[in-house]
């Protein structure tokens, strides 16, 4: 299990397969932007010149894509990694996508004689440069448990969820909780603004107290300063809670604070802040009460 064919090297995927080859392992990445694979190579990977070359000698294969569009293109496509993947390959998914494209995945794979894990992370940026992702896993024990001593060079909480999909139905979980917290964040600053009130005192009592969240801790400085370089972008946290609300429709499950919290997301969106981070929804609910 020492070599890697790592595909989609961009903001996450480049320092997490900078990390595996500073741990040793033989890594050798492909990306349709060139800056990434130049960054790999920088590490200490090797380049491919496409999903193939990555592939053909691969124990481990891992993507980090933006969607599932992408995801079924690399895997499923005549070029992609079912094409050219050993027997007994392992895939890893590290994507956020839907639920049910992880399952196809799955099942495409099994009549290659491929294994799979979907694998999504939460950490955003900062997580992924630190190596310190949280990364919930779906597929079977047996490939989580050979799959776990990558797991552990990438992240510091890393739980098998259960079978194929079940990783991405608790990543979308998570993105529903994290747009959850930016928004309520978002209010209590317009909310101690609007009163007169000093909002980075504010913010500072409620880190102390039963309202502490990671958030509060890594984002509340550059919300009060209005600085939203992306670690996350609003643009994929938006796909992001429509793979929620789909889940929610298959679950057969009503979750309305997610449809509000959707439609602020898409907000954000609308209003061209797509490209910022997600902490960006602070600027919806400002323009929402006229500030």
């Amino acid at each position: 299990m020492r070599h890697i064919g790592f595909v989609g090297l961009g903001i996450m995927g480049s320092p997490m397969a900078g990390h595996l080859v500073t741990a040793g392992y033989d890594v050798t990445g492909y990306d349709v932007a060139p800056a990434g694979v130049d960054r790999l190579v920088a590490a200490g990977g090797k380049a491919a010149g496409s999903v193939a070359e990555a592939v053909a000698d691969a124990d481990v294969v891992v993507t980090m894509l933006p969607d599932h569009p992408q995801v079924e293109r690399v895997v499923l496509g005549d070029g992609g990694v079912l094409a050219h993947a050993r027997p007994r390959t392992l895939l890893v998914d590290m994507s956020t996508i839907r639920p049910e494209t992880s399952v196809a995945i799955a099942e495409a794979a099994a009549t290659r004689d491929v294994r799979v894990l979907d694998a999504p992370v939460s950490g955003g940026e900062a997580g992924a440069k630190q190596a310190a992702l949280s990364i919930m896993v779906g597929g079977h024990a047996a490939d989580f448990a050979a799959a776990r001593p990558l797991f552990d060079v990438l992240g510091r909480t890393v739980v098998h969820v259960g079978g194929h999909g079940a990783g991405q139905v608790v990543k979308a979980a998570n993105q529903l909780v994290v747009a959850g917290i930016y928004a309520l964040v978002s209010e209590a600053i317009v909310l101690l603004d609007a009163s007169g009130v000093d909002a980075e005192a504010g913010l500072n009592v409620l880190g102390g107290g039963l309202a502490a969240s990671r958030i509060l801790d890594l984002k509340r400085a550059s919300m009060l300063a209005r600085e939203f370089t992306p670690g996350f972008r609003i643009d994929l946290h938006h796909k992001d809670m429509g793979i929620v609300l789909d889940a929610a429709r298959r679950a057969n499950v009503a979750l309305p604070v997610s449809g509000l919290v959707a439609q602020l997301v898409a907000a954000a969106r609308a209003q061209g802040h797509g490209g910022q981070d997600h902490s960006a929804l602070l600027t919806v609910l400002e323009s929402v009460s006229g500030r």
